[in-house]
């Protein structure tokens, strides 16, 4: 059973250009759409009604996109905020293609930036790149975010 030493990373543990291929991947269900959607209250028929969503330009159900960045987000938590003091900000999102019920997703992070905070001395702030791809090698979701890490504690 892993220990709470071994969930995240301390600030020292990240390296610029690192490519962290985060696993396993989460294949998306009718069930997530729609719970995600009535308890977020987005009633949007191309979220919840299939006849509605045959007549568009996607032909089916679409999965809505803040599930699609909580779950790749979600992904990453093991491995980059882990040990997160607060997440910061994320920016510059883009959600380039649909995603659709039986679509099985995947998380890389690319690490941008590391720097140590100017007021604390016991953190830092990592900056990452991470792409959501489906099963067919497609970039469907990406976005940058920074979180406030913690250095390694001193003896």
């Amino acid at each position: 059973m892993p220990t709470r030493e071994q969930f995240g990373r301390y600030l020292e543990e990240f390296t610029v250009g690192e490519v962290i291929k985060h696993w396993p991947g989460r294949t998306v269900t009718e069930a997530d759409d729609v719970l995600f959607s009535m308890l977020t209250m987005n009633h949007h028929p191309l979220h919840s009604d299939a006849q509605y969503a045959a007549a568009t330009q996607f032909g089916q159900r679409v999965v809505p996109g803040p599930f699609v960045f909580s779950l790749v987000i979600g992904m990453t938590v093991p491995v980059i905020s882990g040990k997160a003091i607060a997440n910061l900000s994320t920016t510059d999102m883009v959600h380039s293609k649909p995603v659709f019920h039986g679509d099985t997703l995947y998380a890389v992070t690319e690490v941008l930036d590391i720097r140590e905070s100017r007021s604390q001395p016991d953190r830092g702030i990592v900056t990452v790149r991470t792409q959501g791809i489906n099963q067919r090698d497609e970039t469907v979701i990406e976005f940058t975010r920074q979180a406030m890490i913690p250095k390694r504690p001193t003896a």
